[in-house]
């Protein structure tokens, strides 16, 4: 299926997919866990967004290095105006994903393809089962790698301040 198409298609259900390598991939619905980890990450970035960035939930992510491919990430921030009808963040700078311990493995492909964007600056992971966020940075020098488990906070380029692990994670076990 060309993304075009995938774009255009609705099954006739409220089912999501992705589209991975021209194939549109059936994603299950997410765990309370998971839903209530993505509310609060959008909830904290969003009260902290500066002002010239929009954040969208549930946010199509288009990768032009893979063709007929376009992943739904959990959160994606943005300076490109909205336009109307567009299913994809376009030239997206914070991408946020929350994973399952399960399904770490599957996202390696996905995250891989996220850093080929140029426009992405932050690649933000949140683990929901425990308390641990990993940031991944563009620099000039590359990509850098944060583990971020065992931080008071986090800093964001987009955020206009940083956001206390606590508001993520108020259960400690991090579930």
């Amino acid at each position: 299926m060309t993304l075009a198409a995938f774009l255009e298609w609705d099954d006739g259900t409220d089912r999501r997919y992705q589209l991975v390598g021209g194939m549109p991939v059936l994603m299950a619905p997410a765990t309370q866990a998971h839903g209530a980890l993505t509310a609060a990450l959008m909830m904290e970035i969003g009260s902290r967004l500066k002002r010239s960035y929009r954040l969208t939930a549930k946010a199509g992510i288009t990768v032009e290095s893979r063709k007929g491919t376009c992943y739904v990430a959990d959160l994606a921030a943005t300076r490109a105006p909205p336009v109307h009808g567009l299913r994809t963040v376009a030239e997206p700078v914070l991408i946020v994903e929350v994973l399952a311990p399960a399904l770490r493995k599957a996202r390696v492909r996905k995250l891989a393809d996220y850093r080929t964007l140029s426009s992405v600056q932050e690649i933000l992971v949140a683990f929901h089962g425990e308390r641990r966020l990993t940031l991944e940075r563009r620099t000039a020098e590359g990509w850098q790698h944060e583990d971020l488990a065992h931080q008071a906070s986090i800093t964001l380029g987009c955020c206009e301040r940083p956001i206390p692990l606590e508001a993520l994670y108020d259960d400690p076990s991090g579930a």
